[in-house]
This record gives structure tokens, sequence and C-alpha cells, in this order.
């Protein structure tokens, strides 16, 4: 909401910064997009510019008119803040130089936190329920609050965990009653199966309304997530080591799948973008989970993971690149 700053600029001694909550990687493709994608310079060979979707569908034409009425107030701000790490994203952040000049970018994420020592939150339920599980077995399914299933949906994803016999932690939530996305006319209640939590006990839980999601994926039982890939979703789930099983479903979620399955390699698609009108089926939902929890593919998307985890909190340290860039950026608004 650049507007609600453009006056900060005529104070003494302030200035505005523009912070950006999705990845480098989408914000790239935006930028890319919107100045006609020219030719980029590369000194990374390995840097990958892969296809990816397009935004239709992606947001409401009240989001896209209000995002651009916002655009002409964001060259009032001195710089760009990223919720990204180059330990993940450095291609892409030097992508974004190479076509903004104009502007210094700082990539300060995560900023979520990366050790969960005495969170308080270890006593909830589905806390407790993963401690009794094995290492890397159980698989974390969470959808964020700005998603409502039809009950058609939730079915076939009942189903799917079911006929899996992949332990899993559900969370099931009512949907934002602001989400726009919502055409549902029960309002986005989720309604779980009928005897659905008495088949699968011992082997499922199902938590409803909120759950401690970054120590869920902390938590050395959880080795998996099926996501829809909302950035912070991402980044928590990278920065904890736990691969994704990708179903993106509006917003940036799209193109934030790419990056984790066909960029970072630590995700698999149970769905395209293209068919997000079309109904997930059980048989679809059982094999991904399947894949992503019992395959060597799965076990290599965990290492992966792993790595990028070990990365990430690496160059949190003294010295590291993050750590480097955070400095550069307090010594920026404190010249």
């Amino acid at each position: 909401m650049a507007s609600v700053v453009q006056d900060v600029i005529h104070l003494p001694n302030c200035e505005t910064y523009t912070f950006h909550s999705v990845s480098a990687f989408t914000m790239f493709f935006y930028f890319w997009d919107t100045m006609g994608r020219p030719q980029v310079k590369q000194n990374d060979t390995n840097t990958i510019i892969p296809q990816v979707p397009s935004l239709e569908g992606c947001f409401t034409t009240e989001f896209i008119h209000f995002v651009s009425s916002q655009y002409e107030f964001h060259k009032l701000s001195k710089g760009t803040i990223y919720n990204t790490t180059r330990a993940i994203e450095r291609p892409y952040m030097e992508l974004i130089e190479r076509i903004i000049t104009t502007k210094a970018h700082w990539a300060l994420g995560p900023f979520n936190p990366l050790s969960m020592q005495n969170t308080g939150s270890h006593h909830h339920p589905a806390m407790e329920w993963l401690d009794k599980q094995e290492e890397r077995s159980v698989l974390y399914v969470s959808f964020g609050t700005t998603t409502c299933f039809s009950e058609e949906q939730i079915k076939e994803v009942a189903s799917g965990l079911e006929n899996s016999k992949v332990k899993f932690l559900w969370v099931v939530r009512d949907a934002d009653k602001g989400d726009v996305f919502n055409n549902d006319e029960g309002g986005g209640v989720a309604k779980i199966p009928k005897g659905f939590e008495e088949r699968v006990k011992g082997v499922g839980l199902v938590v409803r309304d909120w759950a401690p999601q970054l120590e869920i994926l902390a938590h050395p039982s959880t080795g998996g997530f099926m996501s829809h890939c909302g950035w912070n979703s991402c980044m928590e789930s990278i920065s904890m080591g736990v691969p994704i099983a990708a179903w993106p479903m509006h917003s940036d979620q799209p193109r934030n799948r790419v990056l984790v399955t066909d960029v970072l390699k630590v995700g698999i698609v149970v769905k395209e973008w293209e068919h997000r009108d079309e109904l997930v089926t059980m048989l679809e939902l059982e094999n991904a989970v399947r894949r992503l929890m019992t395959t060597e593919e799965g076990d290599e998307m965990r290492e992966r993971a792993l790595k990028l985890k070990n990365a990430i909190h690496e160059a949190a340290d003294e010295g590291g690149v993050s750590r480097v860039e955070f400095d550069d950026f307090i010594a920026h608004v404190t010249r």
C-alpha cells in the first residue's frame, strides 16, 4: 500500500522502502513481463528462466486494479526488501538487479524463526501426536486460511489420504469469510466425511482451527508438506528442510510451484495450474502422497530440502550471505 506512505518522504530524515512478501522468482517474472520480457544479460550460465504459468485466473480484477493504482507510488521508495535469501534465490535476485537498476534490492528473509526451541506450543495436541510417530513419516496437510474446497473435493482429499496408508496430520479450517475466491454458497465451512476420523485413527490426525505450522514443519516426524504454495508456507517448509506436494490455488502460488518443483527440485505437483477448475481425484491424491512419502524420489527430495535448510541457516550465521545483506541494509538506512 505505497500510497499510504507517499508523504513520508517530505518528513526530515525519512525514507520509504517497498516490501515484497513473495519470492524473488515470482517478482522477477512480474517485473520481466511488465517490461515486455527484455533480453537479460546473465553472468551465471546456470541461471534457469523456466516457463511459468500466465497470471490468468491468479488474481481478481479488483486486486489487479488496486495493485496498478499503487504502482506509481513505488518510485518514491529508496529500495526494495524481499522475504527470501540469496542462499536459495540468488539467481533471481541478481536477475531483478539487472533489469531494475534504479533501486537497491535486499533479500532479508526468511522472516520466520529458524529455531523452534521453547516456543510454548509443544503441548498442542498436534505436537503431542507427532512425538509418537517415526522420523520423517508424517505428511502435513494444510492449505492456509484463504482456501475453500467444495464438499466433493474434501471427500476426495480424505479418501486419497486414507487410501495412501501414509501417516498424516491434516489441518482443516473453515475458509476466511473474506476469501474473494470462495464461490461456495455454504460459506466456506469445511465438512469432513462422516466416520473418516474413526477409520484413520492411529494413522492420521485431523486438527480443526489453528495449528502451530512452523513447529509442525520443524518436528523430526514431519517428512512432507501438502501445501497451496503461499510464499510464507514455502519459506517455512524449505527453512525446516521439508519437501512440498504443491497444490497452488491462486495469487503467486502457481509460480511459486514452479520454483519449488522445477528449480529447487524439492517438491512434486499435485495439480497443474491449467487444470485448476478440475476436481483432483482420490487416486491422484493417493499417488501424489505415496510419491512424496514412500519412494526413492521422495527421499532424494528430502535430502535436497535438508541441504537447502542447512544453506539457509549457514547464511544467517556471522559472515553468511543473509547476515552480510542485513548488515548492508542497516548501514544504508543509518548512513
